[in-house]
């Protein structure tokens, strides 16, 4: 694994956004995440809301979670946001979203996205490829399966084993969402 460089010659650092709901986050999250931090100096993984999906974990929860899972990558920084992603982008100073793809359809909803970042914020997409054992991974099918009583232990080879425990523990909670107050402060 690659380790963290300062920037060489005084060249600016580059850093990239990974945003997302990430709820529950997955292995191929991970992954993105792991291939991402090679390419840039900082990766900041933001955490955000998304007000169209039902969330099974707070917003404190779930950048909780991915700050135990990210712990061994100096590179990434997890932080909580609201609002417009790119507004997050340039208040992280950085320049680049990241994006993992996992299929066509991701593609055509991604590029869409891309394109209206660019012309609002100014803000660049880098596209990376999630490997071929997570492209039918999503968080969404994921809090599907679980909320229709599938068993959550049968997804290990897509979830980290710390999700799936958090996981069990909300399912035995009867699903019901943590009363934790949401607040995207860091």
């Amino acid at each position: 694994m690659k380790t963290h460089q300062p920037p060489q010659n005084g060249k600016h650092s580059k850093i990239a956004v990974f945003p997302g709901q990430f709820d529950p986050i997955t292995k191929g999250h991970l992954e993105v995440i792991r291939r991402g931090v090679a390419r840039f100096d900082e990766l900041v993984v933001g955490v955000g809301v998304n007000p169209s999906k039902a969330e099974f974990f707070s917003l404190s929860e779930r950048a909780a979670m991915i700050r135990t899972l990210v712990s061994d990558m100096p590179a990434v920084r997890v932080e909580k946001y609201t609002g417009l992603t790119v507004d997050f982008v340039r208040q992280c100073k950085a320049s680049v979203i990241l994006r993992g793809i996992r299929d066509v359809s991701d593609l055509r909803n991604e590029f869409q996205l891309a394109l209206t970042n660019r012309a609002i914020g100014d803000v660049e997409t880098v596209f990376i490829m999630t490997g071929d054992q997570y492209a039918l991974t999503s968080s969404s099918l994921i809090r599907q399966i679980i909320s229709m009583g599938g068993d959550v232990r049968k997804l290990d080879a897509i979830l980290p084993d710390l999700i799936i425990e958090k996981l069990l523990t909300l399912k035995r909670r009867g699903l019901k969402k943590s009363t934790e107050p949401d607040t995207p402060s860091t």
